[in-house]
Formats: structure tokens, sequence, C-alpha cells
């Protein structure tokens, strides 16, 4: 009987898996740091080939580690660094570039641009965020502009686009062979191109990046019985494990607004724990 969740934890500086019994106990764990790629001032990266290795690993060892298998996990789920970008070939599962990571700089003149234009204005209005380097449209956009070939992929609709959360699930679910692409609100909306109001891409925002909205994962809510679908019967974990769902660390208060009834509360889990009430 699986009577465990498994959470997969993919974070700024590591990856980790825990497991969880009915009770909230965790009973296993691993956990793995990557690289921290530091190319010139302002810049960083990670290697998405990496992430998805150590990915692998953690899940691996932390059921070796429980003396448990696949078949006891009744689910799992993923939490993720926001806004750390992913641009990958859907044929091959080859990133184009390496992952630009959330403190990265190098899209200063985007974001300054914006403002300039007064873009900034409307990505407020409808993403509740201001033009910044943090999140992730100015990161796909510098990739289409400064990685070549990258823009005729995405417009012939073989680039996809992604936070770590959806590369790790897509991965997970197939990859090239009939991977699941989604992501869930509180990614989304740390993008600059969701709409907080519809919950979807905004093809006016999309249209200040210069990004075709063929790139982008379909938004889902954080907690789905079906849209992020299963694991594959290949490696990590060698058996059909549902994937309950998917969760940025330290999610935005801005989505929270939205996605649930006045009165409501839901406690957020990532590098720190908050409590958003909505209003």
């Amino acid at each position: 009987m699986a009577d465990f969740i498994g959470a997969v934890d993919q974070g700024t500086t590591s990856t980790r898996f825990m497991i969880f019994d009915h009770g909230g106990n965790e009973v296993a764990k691993h956990q793995l740091e990557h690289v921290q790629i530091l190319p010139r001032s302002g810049w960083v990266e990670h290697d998405p080939v990496e992430i998805w290795e150590r990915t692998n690993s953690v899940m691996q060892n932390a059921l070796r580690h429980g003396g448990l298998s696949a078949s006891d996990l009744a689910a799992i789920g993923i939490t993720n660094q926001r806004e750390t970008t992913v641009v990958w070939d859907r044929r091959n599962g080859q990133p184009y570039y390496n992952a630009i990571v959330w403190q990265d700089t190098r899209t200063d003149a985007i974001a300054a641009n914006l403002e300039r234009s007064g873009r900034g204005d409307v990505i407020r209005r409808k993403a509740g965020l201001p033009p910044a380097t943090y999140f992730s449209g100015g990161k796909i956009q510098w990739i289409l502009e400064n990685v070549d070939g990258v823009r005729a992929a995405a417009e012939a609709g073989h680039a996809l686009f992604g936070n770590t959360d959806a590369w790790v699930l897509w991965n997970l679910t197939g990859g090239p062979d009939g991977g699941i692409h989604a992501t869930d609100v509180t990614n989304a909306s740390r993008t600059m191109l969701m709409d907080l109001e519809t919950l979807d891409w905004d093809d006016e925002l999309l249209s200040f990046f210069g990004i075709p909205r063929v790139m982008l994962p379909k938004i889902n809510p954080s907690s789905h019985p079906e849209a992020y679908g299963s694991t594959r019967t290949s490696r990590p974990l060698r058996a059909a494990v549902p994937i309950g769902g998917v969760l940025g660390d330290q999610q935005a208060a801005t989505v929270g607004q939205v996605c649930f009834s006045p009165g409501e509360a839901k406690n957020t889990y990532g590098t720190g724990n908050f409590l958003v009430l909505n209003t």
C-alpha cells in the first residue's frame, strides 16, 4: 500500500527529496548541491542538466535510505526556486543555454527600458510586478536575443521555456517522449507575463518582451489531481507515481489575493514559511 508522500525541493543551491508519512513525519531525505556558475559580475547561472541529474540522484537515494520503493509513494509534489529561467529544445531535451538564476542582473537594461517607455505601469496593473531583473520575462528575452538560433526555434515551436519547476516536471513525465509542459500560478506569477485576473499568459505582456506564446507552459492550479501527470517507468523512480502539485517557494502574496476566497488563509513553504490571509 502507498503510505508515503514525496517532495522534490529544487532550490537555488541544492536539490533534495523528502519522504513523509501520514502523520507528516519525515522518514527519509537526500540532498545534493549544484554548481553556481558566475561568468561575469552580476551574472548567475545553473546547469539545467546538472539539476536534472541531481533530482534523479536525490530521489533514488532517499528511497534507498528509507528502505522504500516507488510503489510506497502515493504521490509526489515539486517546489522550486522561482524566476530561474530555462529554455530547452522539446525534441531532445537539451538546454539552449544555462539556467539564468533569479539573482542575475544582466537584464537591467531591459527593465529600465520598460520603465522609460511607460510599459512598466501596464506590467504593474496586469502582472502585479514592477519591471525588474528578478523576474523571468526579461531573462527569456535575453536568451532569445543573445543565443544563436533560439528565436527561430521558438517561433517554430521547438524551444520551451520554464522555471525550474517546469524543467523538472517535463523530464519526470517523459521529456522528449511526451513530457508534460506545465507550471502553476505561483511560478507563472513571477514572470511579468501572467495576468493576475485571468491567471493566464497575457498577449500584451508577451509582446513587451517579444516572447512567442508557444514557448510557454500551461498554467494550472498549484494542486491538481491530473494536470501534472505521473512519473514515467524509466528513471528516477522506475514507476508511475502521480505528481499532485507544484509550488514556487515563498509564493507571492499577490497571487494569494486572487487564488483563494476572502477570509481564507494559506501556508507557503520555501526558504522561509509564511501565512497568507486573503483580506
